[in-house]
């Protein structure tokens, strides 16, 4: 417990810092719910193949992604679970 306590602070705290180089006026928690509205999808429509999407980046949301230095969301990136 102590050991993913810690590693929030740290993360907290480099998001802190990263957003604040960046000159952003968000905080953690406001990235955070920003970056949260993304999402992928994927949509089978009867037997057919599978179509493949992620939800559109909005410039707010693209800042959060610049100023933490995280690459944007693409379909090509999607990794399996398994």
């Amino acid at each position: 417990h102590a050991s993913i306590c810690f590693l929030a602070l740290i993360l907290y705290r480099v998001m802190r810092q990263r957003l604040k180089l960046a000159g952003s006026d968000l905080s953690p928690e406001a990235a955070l719910a920003d970056l949260r509205r993304i999402q992928r999808h994927t949509v089978c429509i009867d037997s057919g193949a599978p179509i493949h999407g992620v939800s559109t980046v909005q410039p707010r949301q693209a800042q959060a992604l610049a100023a933490l230095r995280i690459k944007k969301p693409t379909i090509d990136t999607q990794l399996t679970l398994l």
